[in-house]
């Protein structure tokens, strides 16, 4: 416990010399499932049965699976004698919830339908997922690597800006990901 307070305050006398520019920077990731029941009824389609099931609805379209992720980040910075400002320290936290269908009765010809399904479907979905992951590292070292600026509220302005940028950028290239894969239809996600 001694050494690691002497390495901060090392790390904390080194920052204000100028010896190190670069921040400490930490990623913590939170994922969440949240299944939804499905109980196909003999004589359906499982397209029916999803659409009847599925709690997900975007814009009045029903979908069978759908990733939620939030990024969050937070910064310490170092006043120099200067008066310029030095990030020391980033943590950025991910969360992800990915809903999925989880059959509980089905025919076995619904069921072989399903089987093959869910795999690509659970695929799409964790491209979402990526795409948190991708944003909250862009994000974590983005902040990271800032240089030191002249004052500590530009520099929390610059923070903060560039890792709502981030966010914007990411997530339009998410919409993107959705756009080209029909929702995952071209990963083997459809049913017909």
């Amino acid at each position: 416990m001694r050494a690691s307070g002497f390495m901060a305050g090392l790390r904390c006398a080194l920052v204000a010399l100028g010896c190190i520019t670069s921040a400490q920077a930490d990623v913590t990731e939170q994922n969440l499932q949240r299944p939804y029941t499905v109980d196909a009824q003999p004589g359906e389609s499982l397209r029916q049965a999803l659409n009847r099931a599925t709690p997900i609805a975007v814009n009045g379209q029903r979908f069978h699976g759908y990733t939620r992720w939030n990024v969050r980040w937070t910064f310490r910075w170092w006043r120099e004698p200067s008066g310029r400002c030095t990030i020391t320290e980033v943590q950025t936290q991910l969360r992800t919830e990915v809903q999925l269908p989880q059959l509980r009765t089905a025919t076995p010809a619904q069921q072989a339908v399903f089987d093959r399904y869910l795999p690509a479907l659970s695929r799409h979905e964790q491209g979402h997922v990526q795409f948190g992951r991708d944003a909250a590292q862009a994000i974590d070292e983005g902040i990271a690597r800032l240089p030191a600026l002249e004052d500590c509220a530009t520099l929390e302005r610059t923070a903060n800006a560039l890792g709502h940028r981030l966010l914007r950028e990411y997530t339009d290239r998410e919409k993107a990901y959705d756009q080209r894969t029909a929702h995952g239809a071209t990963q083997g996600a459809r049913l017909e």
